[in-house]
């Protein structure tokens, strides 16, 4: 049985969309103009020195921080022999790096992957002798003794996330 369409059509645009750009007969009768060329590039956001900074999604951004510290991790016990001191110190430029570089939509997984982050990384550093065992018994008092560190790189990351969602949610306001 043949069912009748109850809605009218709605031009076969989604609800939110741009509406499609008019002809350009249409436009001069409206006096409608078009965006310049570029014009779209230069509304993006620019950082401080003039060069755009990457922008990583939610998942891009733990994949970074937590390559990162493990990186920083192996390289902390090849060079220094695991000094967990020097292994915080480096966690907070990554999880301030990890928190300016997510994107907009995707702000609050920064504060979330950046302990799992200090957590993996720690496993290289993580002073432990007799197998798997002792390993983690060296993560459990790694992470006991640099809490410190995990906790106030958490704590920069978290502000700085809610200082950029503000922004991001005001601007969005704005231009609505």
């Amino acid at each position: 049985m043949e069912q009748r369409r109850t809605r009218p059509p709605n031009g076969g645009r989604r609800r939110g969309a741009p509406p499609a750009p008019l002809p350009p007969q249409a436009r001069r009768q409206t006096g409608e103009r078009r965006p310049a060329p570029g014009a779209e590039r230069a509304a993006r956001p620019v950082s401080q020195g003039g060069i755009p900074g990457p922008r990583l999604t939610g998942l891009g951004g733990g994949l970074f921080c937590v390559t990162v510290m493990v990186l920083l991790g192996f390289l902390d016990q090849l060079l220094f022999g695991g000094s967990l001191t020097l292994y915080g110190v480096l966690f907070v430029p990554v999880a301030v790096l990890t928190a300016l570089w997510v994107r907009g939509g995707d702000l609050l997984t920064a504060p979330v992957v950046v302990p799992i982050a200090f957590a993996v990384g720690l496993f290289p550093v993580a002073d432990g002798s007799g197998g798997l065992l002792g390993r983690l018994m060296g993560l459990v008092t790694g992470l006991a003794t640099q809490a410190g560190w995990l906790y106030g790189g958490t704590l920069i990351a978290g502000v700085i996330v809610l200082v950029r969602r503000v922004r991001w949610v005001r601007s969005r306001r704005r231009r609505s």
